[in-house]
């Protein structure tokens, strides 16, 4: 069963996620009129990955692909209802899921063993550097998975077509 203090967080979650995105959103020069959807779309993806995270233990890059792929849907849905590209909407809004401390423990690592001698470079160090890499790309492609896999299963209008239209670009 759901717990209470488990919704409660969920909805922080998806406020602190929203404020974010509108944040990036704001950095990426969205227009102002559909800045909220940007943050619906990132706090709707972020509280949906740190629920399954939390609420059902699923694993990190499956909740991540989750949580980007419904942004990726309703991305384009709001696309087509606000006559814009979608990636307008999906990539500030997917930004709050990119692996910060992953990708920081990968780097931290790998200067670690740099600054070694290679007879000095303990087992463990090459053990958790090699798994933050591993953890970041993955989640780096669950990133752009999930936001391409709408646009390319909803698409409307192929690269030919628009090129038929407007001959001169």
């Amino acid at each position: 069963m759901i717990s209470e203090s488990l919704i409660l967080s969920t909805l922080f979650d998806l406020l602190l996620g929203g404020i974010i995105a509108m944040g990036w959103g704001i950095l990426f020069n969205v227009p102002r009129n559909v800045l909220y959807v940007v943050g619906l779309l990132g706090g709707f993806g972020h509280s949906l990955r740190y629920f399954l995270l939390t609420g059902f233990d699923v694993p990190l890059v499956i909740a991540t692909l989750s949580g980007t792929v419904a942004v990726g849907f309703l991305g384009i849905l709001f696309a087509r209802k606000e006559d814009m590209p979608p990636v307008v909407f999906t990539m500030p809004a997917c930004i709050t899921m990119i692996p910060g401390l992953y990708a920081y423990n990968t780097m931290l690592g790998f200067v670690k063993m740099a600054r070694l001698d290679v007879s000095a470079i303990e087992s463990d160090l090459v053990t958790r550097t090699a798994h933050s890499f591993v953890i970041t790309i993955s989640l780096l492609f669950c990133l752009s998975i999930g936001i391409t896999i709408g646009s390319l299963l909803f698409r409307k209008k192929t690269a030919r077509e628009i090129f038929k239209r407007h001959p001169n670009m």
